[in-house]
């Protein structure tokens, strides 16, 4: 297994990391076909990251000589654990394509915000419920400001689309919202 054992190192990794972040969305960006849509995109790019980790994890999980090699890793986890990993891996994929949907008909500074706040708020819920630790009530005044902020957000979406179209509904702005809050 490949670890790393230099700080600067660990640093330029970290950096990778950085940049590979919103790699979807730039690589698509600078594809050939600038008519591909990101859902369509998205798949390809999934599959794409799956090979790439695939590949990765034969060569730099199986090379060195400290720690176990990464057949070795993945014989020792049972069924139980890779089906749930993988079960993992394809709801994040899933609520990615779903908030690039929400993106697209509501923005990339409302859909995000709703999305990505949602699912803070349900992890921190989730996991304070399964290991309580530190001053509840901190962190669940810090949730509830999420929340609140994502609300709000929402609200003043509505309110804007509806106000630029003259009508009650908003356009697409509940379609946005509901597809947002889904991928959150």
């Amino acid at each position: 297994m490949f670890f790393v054992a230099n700080y600067a190192v660990a640093v330029a990794f970290c950096v990778v990391t950085m940049l590979c972040w919103g790699s979807w969305g730039n690589t698509q960006k600078l594809s050939a076909s600038k008519t591909w849509k990101y859902q369509l995109f998205y798949w390809d790019y999934g599959l794409g990251i799956l090979l790439s980790s695939l590949l990765i994890a034969f060569t730099l999980g199986s090379m060195g000589t400290e720690g176990r090699g990464f057949l070795a890793d993945i014989r020792q986890a049972g069924m139980n654990h890779l089906g749930l990993a993988f079960l993992g891996g394809v709801l994040f994929n899933l609520a990615n394509i779903l908030l690039v949907i929400a993106i697209d008909l509501a923005g990339l500074a409302v859909a995000f915000p709703i999305g990505i706040g949602l699912a803070l708020v349900l992890g921190v819920i989730q996991t304070y419920w399964f290991n309580p630790q530190g001053d509840p009530v901190l962190l669940f005044a810090g949730v509830g400001l999420v929340a609140l902020a994502i609300i709000l957000n929402a609200l003043a979406y509505k309110k804007r689309v509806a106000s630029d179209t003259g009508c009650s509904q908003g356009g697409g702005a509940g379609l946005g919202i509901a597809i947002s809050v889904i991928a959150g």
